[in-house]
């Protein structure tokens, strides 16, 4: 009794959770902990996010944020919550990763396919870009990636296979996210890209037997535009994940601070970025901010992204490449600006075959009508 335990792996939170609880009946202290950061991480300083009681982190808090990534002089390392509160948010961190992954990816695929940019000439794209507002550890090894050369044989990335490998976080984020009732529409894209890259001897197959549009090569300002649509798109991906995090918090009774998150996200970890700054003031700003987008900054800059956004998937559907991840962006992004939707329809249909009743704007209550009766409405 006495001894501390400290699981810092990819433990799914229910269980972190369940292993806390019996723990600390048994005496034992019990910390499940998120670390970020890969081999360079291990190495230099993660970004570490600690799970369980305040004791048992004040026990081992100097140790954590020694080894810790520093940003500012400020540790990667603070403390997230009770219980498995630290695994959630580990959890999320690794769900915007795959978002933020797919959207390089498609980001690549469009100045590559839509363009006819090669490797060697899209590398000091991403190597400028990452000396501007999208500067994070994801655009910066993307360059390095792209001009990595095959002992001499063309760039290392044409003689990789195209089917993406996955650990399981990224389903476990969509799947949390569907059972909190949180629209997690760009990271779930990402894991089912990736699901579709597996499907290699099925795509190669339709390949030969699926006809797609006949467009010539986009315009150079397929650059710029992308840069915007890239940018406007890992906001919407950030938005949605806070939301996740929130709603978590809320259901579990974490008490969780999201601006906390965002500055110990600032270093160490994958999703390292300059535009984490702004999140955190974001939250700073407004503790109770129910989306990123209704930031104030947030709002300016997808306001200006949106012409260029709307471009860029407007060129992926007439060329044929699949952009999930930027198309349900933009698709959430309009949804959620609509003060009403098509869901009235929806729910006249569910009231017509399932009698699940409807609610009306203009009166209170639940109500339904007998389609196939008299079709007269009453009140439920």
């Amino acid at each position: 009794k006495g001894d501390m335990i400290i699981d810092g792996g990819n433990s799914l939170f229910h269980d972190t959770r369940r292993r806390a609880a019996a723990a600390t009946a048994a005496g034992f202290g019990y910390l499940g902990t998120g670390v970020s950061g890969g081999e360079e991480g291990a190495l230099l300083g993660p970004s570490i996010m600690p799970g369980g009681t305040r004791e048992s982190y004040a026990r081992v808090e100097d140790m954590l944020t020694a080894i810790a990534a520093k940003v500012d002089g400020v540790p990667c390392c603070t403390y997230i919550g009770p219980d498995g509160a630290g695994h959630f948010v580990k959890m999320v961190h690794n769900g915007i990763e795959y978002a933020d992954i797919q959207l390089i990816a498609e980001t690549y695929d469009l100045l590559r396919n839509g363009l006819g940019l090669t490797a060697d000439e899209l590398a000091p794209v991403f190597r400028k870009w990452n000396e501007g507002r999208l500067q994070s550890y994801l655009i910066e090894i993307t360059s390095y990636v792209l001009a990595k050369h095959d002992n001499g044989a063309g760039s290392l990335v044409d003689s990789i296979e195209d089917e993406a490998e996955q650990k399981g976080t990224g389903r476990w984020t969509s799947q949390n996210a569907l059972e909190l009732g949180v629209p997690l529409t760009g990271i779930t894209e990402a894991v089912f890209a990736r699901m579709v890259s597996s499907q290699k001897q099925q795509r190669i197959k339709a390949s030969g037997i699926l006809s797609g549009p006949v467009a010539g090569k986009a315009s150079k300002d397929l650059v710029d535009d992308v840069e915007a649509a890239l940018y406007a798109s890992k906001i919407v991906a950030y938005a949605q994940g806070f939301e996740h995090l929130a709603a978590g918090s809320r259901e579990f009774h974490w008490n969780l601070d999201l601006g906390a998150l965002a500055t110990i996200w600032r270093g160490g970890c994958i999703i390292r970025a300059k535009f984490l700054d702004r999140i955190k003031d974001a939250y700073a700003q407004s503790p109770d901010l129910d989306n990123l987008m209704l930031a104030p900054f947030f709002q300016e800059v997808l306001a200006s992204a949106q012409p260029a956004w709307r471009r860029v998937v407007k060129v992926a559907v007439d060329q044929g490449i699949p952009i999930p991840a930027f198309a349900s962006s933009l698709a959430y992004y309009d949804g959620y600006r609509r003060a009403r939707g098509p869901a009235s329809l929806i729910q006249g249909l569910r009231d017509y075959f399932g009698a699940h009743t409807y609610h009306r704007v203009d009166r209170e209550g639940a109500y339904h009508t007998r389609w196939a009766q008299d079709g007269k409405e009453v009140r439920a």
